[in-house]
């Protein structure tokens, strides 16, 4: 009965705002017809408009009706790119012009109605018009240039010094749109009771105590206002365009290429860059999608705030993304113990200008405000897990891969907030929702950039001891995921998904395979006590990688297996008490190891082995499906039509990680590449393996493989083009591999359990797995070896995928206006499934 009310008045309402737009809509073709006959003039005027001529120019901000939707439509790209060739002084006395009204309101404080609404018809129309000047390489200096007269002593910026040289047109754009999203009244709550606005009260008030929600660093909580949240939307989007000019630039190997909007905007020059980016953060930390949890709420009312929440996020995920390697690591060696920043950082601050976004993010050091973080991105990572009895009753956000940029950015630039996250199990809280990212996403091809990004942040955390710690929690969530039913902890949950990830994904997440495996060898020595279901997807993965025909298609197959050898010396070696199940799997699959031992190394066999390579990938993929997706359904693939922003080459495992030894004391020291065990293998081409959706002919060199294949996941690893594989490579890698310890675990328990099924006539597993429960190694085992992690390590590789990925899901997830849609991007390609 509740749900037939519910839905009755929810048809009441759209047919009241149905009835209202369409009683706006008559009275407003008349200002729609006034402002597209003042662009059509502007594009039919063969003589330049006298930027004196403020009868013309007000025609474009005047109109009290014009929404930003009405501004793309009423202004084509065509006409934006004939004024730009054709009328290129009209087109520059428009931004001018557009930008001035800015200054002027901001220092106005905007105290009407009519010169709020002028301001945001100028925030549109400049929204509208930037890209298109951000694409033509001679256009591109226009806003970094001076305007004669109009500089800091001219009417940009009435409160200059007259010796002051003049201010370039992007300073003035972005000091204006600072200072209006701290504007009394238009974007903020106003403090004062009567509406007296002063020029010098606006430009001289406090902004720090206008932040526009509780969390870090504030403590009130100002009532919602949609209206101001509407203003604030249209202001960050106009700034977040103004960023976009790097989408107009190839990508570039040169990592310290900065993005001169953000720099600027984020230097001492901007007085408002604190509380800008405390307000920004709380925003996000705070939102809380769901409310009061009242059913189809989000049905039944527009909700304002998550506008601003996800153009927020995204203008923190640009401003920190500015000098990312040299400003992130200037600001975690400048926090001491204490959380204060040390001395050197007053003199780096001073020495030279600096990312004020990375440099406030870096400081947040007290306990309260790294929990309000982390649990402001936990629940909003969470909430598409969230189930509910009525179907699609709750809300959910689409911004998630924003949000893992943003906790990828948090751990990567403050240290103090990665051990915050790490020191408890609400760790598990970020897992659970990337892991379930993961597993969704796997057999997607348009969503190849969340893959990526999800076990980046994996990796990052694996570097850590505390992270493999607290993987040993069990896991009792029960998260809509096609994973086996399973009874165990949350490593389990990882390695299934994981192992699920690669036997079933998309063929072109190869080159994440070697990090899958990273991770877990990062937190191998620390698992307590793996589930038979886990042990045996690790198994499968061993015996699915070991293969002669696949070791020797490629020259990086063989490092997989490394890895695997790696994770269950780390167990048996550290963890075998409690790891009876993976004990009891490795005596099962003993032959695996067995084979790998005797490996032929002759010509003969390696050339059969690689003869026989399209028959076993056949019938490879057909076991390997069936064993992988037993009680679950494979991910839906991406729909017909779906746009997808390319990316660059994702660097190999040994580019993106250094290794470190953990010493007796638990403290990591650095391991030099040659002084590893095994470095001639990991020296080998591993950067061959980050052949990823990089340009357009791998993408269509791709799609044909897939076209004319049953996409044989397993052995889509290997290499288009095989290597040639000969007995001297296979000597060189064969001898190195770390098979003593299986081998002795193996020499040792064999025969007791053998003689044990004999001599008791045992059948039952749970009989053999209290025996091995209970038994014991100690002594009997080599030597255990130091223990290796590999820590990620930022390069220029790195920062480069970053910048594509980015700015690719910023430009998918601004569709509504389309801002950047057929403008001629270069940073990636476009691509339509």
């Amino acid at each position: 009965m509740k749900i037939i009310l519910l839905l009755i008045l929810l048809l009441l309402l759209l047919s009241v705002r149905n009835t209202r737009s369409r009683r706006h809509n008559m009275g407003n073709s008349d200002t729609k017809l006034h402002f597209r006959k003042a662009v059509i003039q502007l594009t039919t005027k063969t003589q330049p408009v006298e930027a004196t001529d403020d009868v013309f120019w007000d025609q474009f901000w005047a109109d009290a009706s014009t929404t930003v939707q009405d501004v793309f439509a009423l202004v084509p790209a065509a006409e934006i790119r004939a004024v730009r060739e054709e009328s290129p002084s009209n087109l520059a006395t428009l931004c001018y012009k557009a930008v001035e009204r800015l200054v002027q309101g901001a220092d106005s404080g905007c105290p009407s109605d009519k010169e709020r609404q002028i301001v945001l018809n100028c925030t549109r129309l400049l929204t509208r018009v930037l890209p298109y000047i951000f694409e033509d390489a001679d256009w591109r200096g226009f806003f970094w240039s001076t305007v004669p007269g109009a500089g800091r002593a001219g009417r940009l910026d009435a409160n200059g010094d007259g010796d002051d040289e003049a201010r370039p047109l992007a300073e003035s754009l972005l000091l204006a749109v600072a200072n209006l999203l701290f504007c009394p009244d238009f974007t903020v709550q106003s403090h004062k009771k009567s509406s007296q606005d002063a020029a010098e009260d606006v430009l001289s008030i406090d902004s720090c105590e206008y932040i526009w929600e509780a969390g870090v660093g504030f403590a009130q909580s100002p009532p919602l206002n949609f209206v101001h949240d509407l203003n604030r939307t249209e202001l960050l989007k106009l700034l977040l365009t103004c960023f976009s000019e790097a989408m107009y630039l190839p990508p570039s190997s040169d990592s310290k290429s900065l993005n001169p909007w953000v720099t600027f905007f984020c230097s001492a020059e901007n007085r408002q860059a604190l509380p800008l980016f405390t307000s920004l953060l709380n925003v996000v930390c705070a939102y809380d999608p769901v409310g009061y949890g009242i059913p189809y709420n989000h049905l039944l009312f527009s909700d304002y705030r998550e506008q601003l929440v996800e153009q927020a996020v995204q203008i923190l995920i640009v401003t920190l993304e500015h000098d990312a390697g040299s400003a992130a690591g200037s600001a975690l060696q400048a926090l001491d113990a204490s959380g204060a920043p040390a001395a050197e950082e007053e003199e780096q601050e001073s020495a030279g200008p600096d990312n004020l976004f990375v440099n406030y993010l870096s400081r947040i050091h007290r306990e309260e405000d790294l929990g309000f973080i982390l649990k402001g991105l936990a629940r909003l990572l969470n909430n598409p897990l969230v189930q509910t009895y009525l179907p699609r009753s709750a809300k959910k956000i689409q911004f998630h891969q924003e949000l893992l940029i943003v906790f990828w950015k948090f751990c990567d630039f403050n240290k103090k907030f990665l051990f915050f996250v790490l020191k408890s199990s609400d760790v598990l809280d970020m897992l659970v929702p990337i892991l379930f990212y993961l597993n969704d996403a796997r057999a997607d091809q348009s969503r190849m950039g969340l893959m990526h990004i999800g076990v980046f942040v994996l990796l990052l955390l694996s570097g850590e001891r505390n992270f493999g710690v607290r993987l040993n929690k069990p896991y009792t969530l029960r998260v809509p995921m096609d994973i086996p039913v399973f009874t165990g902890n949350h490593a389990d949950l990882l390695i299934v998904i994981f192992h699920k990830i690669i036997t079933s994904g998309h063929q072109r997440l190869q080159p994440l395979f070697d990090c899958l495996l990273t991770i877990i060898v990062n937190i191998s020595p620390y698992m307590k006590s793996l589930s038979m279901v886990a042990a045996n997807k690790l198994l499968h993965l061993l015996e699915a990688f070991s293969t002669p025909w696949f070791l020797f298609s490629s020259t990086q197959n063989h490092l997989l297996v490394f890895f695997l050898l790696e994770v269950f010396n780390n167990i048996i070696q550290y963890q075998f008490d409690g790891n009876c199940n993976l004990v009891y799997a490795i005596i099962r699959k003993r032959n695996i190891f067995h084979h790998l031992a005797n490996l032929p190394t002759d010509t003969a066999s390696v050339q059969k082995a690689l003869q026989k390579k399209r028959k076993s990938r056949v019938s490879r993929t057909n076991s390997t499906e069936a064993e992988s997706m037993e009680g679950s359904r494979p991910a839906v693939p991406a729909e017909p039509g779906t746009l997808k922003a390319s990316l660059e080459a994702t660097p190999g495992i040994d580019k993106i990680t250094e290794k470190s030894q953990v010493t007796e004391n638990g403290t990591l020291v650095a391991v030099p590449q040659s002084d590893s065990p095994q470095a001639a293998a990991d020296n080998s081409a591993m950067s061959g393996a980050s052949d990823t959706e990089s340009n357009s002919e791998r993408d269509h060199e791709a799609d044909h493989t897939e076209s004319e294949s049953t996409r044989g996941r397993l052995s889509s690893v290997s290499s288009s083009v095989a290597c040639s594989a000969n007995p001297d490579w296979v000597l060189s890698w064969k001898g190195k591999l770390p098979l003593q310890t299986i081998m002795r675990l193996l020499q040792v328990l064999v025969p007791q359990v053998e003689k044990i099924c004999i001599d008791k006539g045992l059948t039952d597993e749970s009989e053999i797995l209290k025996f091995l429960q209970h038994g014991t190694l100690v002594g009997l085992l080599p030597i255990p070896h130091p223990i290796l992690i590999r820590k990620y390590q930022a390069n220029a590789g790195t920062v480069m995928w970053f910048r594509t990925y980015m700015w690719g899901v910023i430009y998918l997830r601004n569709l509504d206006p389309p801002i950047w849609y057929d403008t001629d991007i270069r940073l990636f390609e476009i691509q339509r499934i």
